[in-house]
């Protein structure tokens, strides 16, 4: 038989377990939203993922044969394709025009705060409006990017997004004028996170701007550079409505990702087991490379 509790100790357990119902009052309904519309699609999703189902007849067990299939299907290898070369593209230049803006607008400038808004509207603004909006601007005939450039001398200005070439770059170049605003603020608020004595005592040293950008400015943005390429890579793996409004897809396949490759299955074909196949692959994907940044980020935060 235990001690019996003191009034203090049970005082202090009613106490405990009042703040824990309070704690689990909070979560609750986040997790049941969670659950809902996250937790239980994706365990559905693995489970139709070995099964053929159109979504009106039973469901038939086929085992790996949906995933055979898919590495069969010149479609799948090209939206692929298309998804990394995305990727690659959209990372590199978002992350670098992002902190060159950061950089400029961290400045002490007169409408800095007007600039800064007016960078960061893209991407806040409707999907639906951007993609009319740049279809417009890329036009082949008449359009303002090929008016402009047929200005300067081009004579063949790209097709853009009537051309198998040149609708893939596009739609980077979409994505990049519509992120780039969300990830300069990133950037933006850890410059301001930087301690000013570090460039003062830089100018001392005789430092040019090169220098204290190289020694000091890069390396302190080394946990917003991880977060940043993180979540750029991770959105671009799963980059859907941009290219839905702008091309869907076209023209042919020439700008269908894996997103849309998997809706097209999904909701088009019919092919749910097939498309949950196709989204398994993604997610393991998108979770190796999720798992390789976090690897890399704790190995060079202990270097550090």
């Amino acid at each position: 038989m235990g001690k019996p509790h003191t009034a203090y100790e049970k005082k202090q357990m009613t106490l405990n377990r009042h703040n824990t119902l309070v704690g689990l009052s909070f979560i609750l309904p986040n997790f049941i939203g969670f659950a809902l519309f996250i937790l239980i699609p994706v365990i559905f999703s693995f489970v139709l993922s070995v099964c053929e189902w159109d979504g009106f007849t039973a469901m038939k067990f086929v085992g790996f044969k949906n995933f055979a299939r898919i590495f069969q299907d010149r479609v799948f290898k090209a939206s692929l394709q298309h998804t990394v070369i995305f990727t690659i593209f959209s990372v590199i230049f978002t992350m670098a025009i992002a902190l060159s803006l950061a950089m400029m607008l961290n400045r002490k400038m007169k409408g800095v705060n007007f600039f800064r808004s007016a960078v960061f509207f893209p991407y806040v603004a409707s999907v639906v409006a951007v993609g009319a909006v740049w279809n417009a601007m890329f036009l082949k005939d008449g359009g303002p990017v090929n008016t402009m450039l047929q200005a300067i001398g081009i004579a063949n200005p790209p097709g853009w997004f009537a051309s198998t070439k040149w609708a893939l770059p596009g739609v980077i170049i979409v994505s990049i004028w519509k992120n780039m605003g969300y990830f300069m603020i990133i950037y933006l608020a850890a410059l301001q996170d930087i301690p000013t004595t570090l460039y003062e005592a830089a100018v001392i040293d005789g430092a040019n701007g090169w220098q204290k950008f190289k020694k000091i400015t890069f390396p302190m943005l080394t946990p917003s550079h991880f977060f940043v390429f993180m979540m750029l890579t991770i959105n671009s793996f799963k980059i859907f409505d941009l290219i839905l409004v702008l091309t869907d897809g076209g023209p042919g396949i020439a700008t269908k990702v894996l997103a849309n490759y998997i809706y097209d299955k999904a909701f088009v074909s019919w092919n749910y087991g097939y498309s949950s196949a196709a989204s398994m692959i993604l997610f393991l994907i998108i979770g190796t490379i999720t798992i390789i940044q976090f690897r890399v980020e704790k190995k060079f935060n202990d270097f550090m």
